[in-house]
């Protein structure tokens, strides 16, 4: 995206002037409440790996400038090399949250998982169709290897955001409390739903590539506006790969701005289970 079309952009979005936060602290920007609920703005970040660490690190460092901590999503079996395990673990001492992000991320081409009878066109994201005992089956395989390097978690956030009812079941039965989903957030404990759709590049049912890039930028821009000002739930969601593009972080950091403006509450996916749900 040009940086004429990065300004454009951005023109008119308030900044938020905010003194780095004392050591160990995490200070709390205030809630603008409509019809009692609170706005929420929670920050995902995907694909760290070693290679892409240094980006992550910057974004991260932009997010503790503005108070608004992270939630780190790790995929167990390829969790982005040793380098990128210490970090995230920095991160989590800091106070982001770390949430297991599947398994593998392998994509179903058939239907059912394993299955050689039912053949279906397109591929599934890896959660999407799972029947309750091989959901469970990829759980317990990523619970080992996340205990193995210390980032055990109790979040989850499937593949493309994609759960299937079998894989809610599995989650409840291994004391999972939390899944995120494409369009909310649900409490696996106490079966409260956030509702909030998730905002990020290639999640709006645009063409993918570089011309797509504009669209995109403005539509989390303004989405992240809209929502906060109802007072609902800002998921604002980016992989690491996507910060190589000065437009797609420009426009990150925008739309984490006017979030902030609305008044939405940084919080991450882990808290977020302990607050009452919020308005859609």
């Amino acid at each position: 995206m040009p940086r004429s079309g990065v300004s454009a952009l951005v023109k008119g979005i308030p900044r938020i002037a905010v003194q780095p936060k004392p050591s160990g602290q995490r200070a709390v920007i205030g809630s603008r409440r409509h019809g009692g609920v609170a706005a929420a703005l929670l920050v995902s970040l995907s694909g760290i790996r070693s290679e892409t660490l240094d980006a992550c690190a910057e974004l991260t460092a932009e997010l503790d400038v503005r108070r608004v901590p992270a939630s780190l999503l790790v995929m167990p079996r390829n969790p982005g090399g040793a380098t990128a395990v210490s970090w995230i673990r920095q991160r989590r001492q800091r106070g982001d949250a770390v949430l297991a992000h599947g398994y593998d991320h392998t994509a179903d081409p058939l239907g059912a998982w394993g299955s050689k009878t039912v053949a279906r066109l397109g591929r599934r994201a890896e959660f999407a169709d799972l029947p309750a005992h091989e959901a469970g089956l990829r759980l317990d395989a990523a619970n080992i290897l996340l205990e193995r390097i210390d980032l055990r978690t109790d979040a989850f956030a499937p593949p493309r955001w994609l759960a299937s009812a079998g894989t809610l079941q599995a989650l409840r039965q291994r004391g999972y409390r939390l899944c995120a989903e494409a369009t909310a957030v649900r409490d696996l404990h106490t079966h409260q739903v956030h509702r909030g759709r998730t905002l990020g590049f290639g999640m709006l049912g645009l063409a993918p590539g570089e011309r797509a890039t504009p669209l995109w930028c403005r539509a989390m821009v303004l989405g992240a506006a809209r929502t906060a000002r109802r007072g609902g739930l800002v998921r604002i969601a980016v992989d690491a790969a996507d910060l190589a593009s000065s437009g797609r972080r420009a426009a990150l950091l925008a739309a984490v701005d006017i979030a902030l403006y609305h008044r939405a509450h940084p919080c991450t996916y882990a808290r977020l289970s302990h607050q009452q749900p919020l308005a859609a």
